[in-house]
């Protein structure tokens, strides 16, 4: 009889625990949720355009370009593969360069050069247009839901030395893993 509240401990602990590594998983934001079943990269939609027409992608990358125009606003991407929560990845390299149109006014201080963005949307049709001397035909999709990375800037910090009776003798003697300047 006194092994039934240590059972129902044991296995509500259990469940606890499950439920709080359930709720570290990533998620994308709301905006960018929706996942395409085609899942077609832009290496993979330029290579073969008119197929893609019509197909709904997720696709992300580094802002490169923002163009106002009259009623809507034309961004130039450089595509990056999205991990798990959406974000892109920059570590990888580029699989080409992608044009998102988004409708109305974008500020180009928000959305600037640099940022990370991931949109979701329909590949509408095709624009060749140059990158250096090289015309580059990128695909252009009309977005429907996006999100803009948040930027985390490096704070430059001060160094601070050690104060004087924390002198070590033998501190540029160290083997290779414990030495500072090899970290």
């Amino acid at each position: 009889m006194n092994d039934i509240p240590r059972q129902s401990i044991k296995i509500l602990s259990v469940l606890v625990m499950v439920s709080m590594l359930a709720a570290c998983a990533s998620q994308p934001p709301a905006a960018i949720s929706r996942i395409p079943a085609s899942n077609l990269t832009v290496a993979e939609v330029r290579l073969n355009p008119e197929p893609s027409i019509g197909a709904v992608v997720r696709w992300g990358g580094v802002i490169k370009k923002v163009e106002n125009k009259s009623s809507q606003t034309w961004l130039e991407v450089v595509s990056h593969r999205l991990g798990e929560d959406g974000k892109p990845q920059q570590e990888g390299g580029s699989d080409g360069r992608f044009i998102a149109v988004l409708s109305g006014f974008v500020d180009p201080v928000v959305y600037q050069t640099g940022y990370l963005l991931t949109v979701v949307g329909v590949i509408e049709s095709f624009v060749s247009r140059p990158i250096g001397d090289f015309q580059y035909s990128f695909p252009v999709v009309e977005v429907s839901g996006s999100y803009l990375w948040q930027v985390i800037p490096e704070v430059d910090r001060p160094y601070y030395p050690p104060p004087w009776w924390y002198y070590d003798p033998w501190y540029y003697y160290r083997p290779y893993p414990y030495h500072p300047r090899y970290r």
